[in-house]
């Protein structure tokens, strides 16, 4: 087969209303195209991100129809399945002999369920995407048994085939800096209003893969094949300056699920402190609450190299439901987290969990007190979710709890699942009512609006601007 131009795809889609305004880099799909490139030069690649030059589904047609790639190739979240079915579906209609491929976390966990209901997608990647993908394409390249490509799933002769899995990459290390190039036209878009300010460029650093944890509402740990693999402290470094120094990122989202002060936080400040970036770099990081109670001194040392942000998953005030969900993590870790970042001006993102099975009016209210009690800067609450691949999702689909199935809804917004008390309705109002409570209150939001804190005024004010909670009312 000849190939000899891949185009990868970021559909057309609607973002999370619940971060307000914002564009975030298709950092993805930059990822696996720098990968391709490298390992195929002989193959032209390019990225189409939808969102960034505001291309709709009709100008998408025309873009594949001009443009006439071997291979489009696109990925996504469980809410954007259908936008990634609907880009294969489009890509065929163009020109049926156009190899179509999806990958990421969703179409990973339910591979037979995809192909059946899309019959638009050739190949599914699953898990790790960079070699998989590499070698698929050589194979159809070559036209050699595709069946011995690991960690694919396609249609043969009327069977859907799985291939035994890949293992995963050792060193990430060999990976190449994503592919920021080849986007280039759209850089100065890229932004979190919410969290930034629309004028300050947003990029996305990936640190590391996985979790060695098993929290049972989580999809990353199990994509990841349980473990958690880090990159180099340099390398990590060497990126934050690279993406600072040759694209002028400044809010740097690292994507990292668990940063590990314990393994990472001395080395990263070592690297950082003597770089030039570190004044001009605005540091995102995904923390455990026990993990940041350990180390208050590298909190310090992190905020004195560029963190100012650091969002920790609270879930829950109630033990037994941070046990269900095999969190491993205690309330008074969170009290111990919100005061260290206060202490050193690093704002505080706590996310909190409603919905489990056996909640009620009572214990939500309790969660509801419980995060105005902690006080941090930003809450984010959110409708317990059965993604596709998580323990939860195999427990709710065997027990018959699911009662939405449309996957555009599985956004953590809206209530898919009753409890033993509660209605879906009444979950989604008592969703509500979450960010009533918290971002209703006047005096709240006056504090925020005129903190000392730019973070926190540039947030209270967006939010205020965005009707985020008009948005969340219109759901019940």
């Amino acid at each position: 087969m000849n190939i000899t131009k891949i185009l990868f795809v970021e559909p057309p889609r609607n973002y999370w209303f619940v971060m307000g305004e914002y564009l975030p880099p298709p950092t993805s799909l930059l990822i696996l195209a720098a990968y391709v490139e490298r390992e195929l030069p002989d193959i032209e690649i390019e990225v189409l991100d939808c969102q960034g030059g505001k291309i709709g589904w009709d100008s998408l047609s025309k873009y594949i129809e001009s443009n006439a790639p071997s291979i489009v190739l696109t990925s996504g979240f469980t809410c954007n399945a259908y936008t990634c079915a609907r880009t294969s579906e489009i890509t065929k209609t163009v020109d049926k002999d156009i190899i179509t491929i999806t990958g990421g976390i969703h179409f990973s966990s339910v591979p037979e369920e995809s192909l059946i209901d899309f019959p638009e997608i050739d190949y599914i990647i699953r898990g790790e995407g960079e070699v998989t993908l590499v070698e698929l394409i050589k194979t159809l390249k070559s036209e050699k048994n595709i069946g011995r490509v690991k960690g694919i799933s396609f249609r043969h002769k009327g069977k859907i085939i799985h291939t035994p899995p890949r293992p995963l990459i050792k060193n990430l290390d060999i990976l190449p800096y994503p592919a920021y190039h080849l986007v280039e036209d759209h850089l100065k878009h890229y932004h979190f209003s919410m969290m930034a300010g629309k004028n300050t460029r947003y990029m996305v650093l990936e640190g590391a893969r996985g979790c060695d944890y098993r929290c049972t509402f989580c999809t990353q740990w199990k994509h990841w094949g349980g473990v958690w693999r880090t990159k180099s402290i340099k390398r990590i470094a060497g990126e934050i300056e690279f993406l600072n120094e040759t694209y002028g990122g400044v809010f740097l989202w690292f994507t990292d699920d668990h940063f590990k002060f314990s393994l990472r936080g001395k080395a990263l400040y070592k690297e950082l402190r003597h770089s030039k970036c570190k004044k001009d770099i605005m540091l995102f990081l995904q923390a455990r609450t026990d993990d940041v109670a350990k180390h208050p001194d590298l909190v310090t040392k992190l905020r004195e190299v560029g963190t100012y942000w650091i969002m920790c998953g609270v879930e829950s005030d109630a033990e037994a439901t941070l046990k269900e969900f095999k969190k491993g993590t205690k309330t008074k870790d969170a009290y111990a987290t919100m005061k260290i970042l206060k202490d050193n001006d690093v704002f505080s993102h706590a996310m909190f969990v409603i919905g489990a099975k056996r909640d009620t009016h009572e214990s939500i209210e309790r969660l509801r007190q419980f995060s105005i009690d902690l006080e941090p800067d930003f809450s984010i609450y959110t409708a317990l979710t059965p993604f596709p691949g998580t323990i939860y999702y195999e427990n709710a689909k065997k027990n018959g709890w699911i009662e939405d199935t449309n996957y555009a809804n599985y956004d953590m917004a809206h209530a898919v699942m009753p409890t033993e008390t509660l209605t879906r309705k009444e979950v989604q109002n008592e969703l509500w009512k979450c960010y009533q409570e918290f971002y209703g209150s006047y005096r709240r939001n006056i504090a925020g609006i005129f903190s000392k804190n730019k973070l926190k005024r540039t947030l209270y004010r967006h939010m205020a601007g965005q009707h985020v909670l008009t948005k969340f009312r219109r759901l019940i």
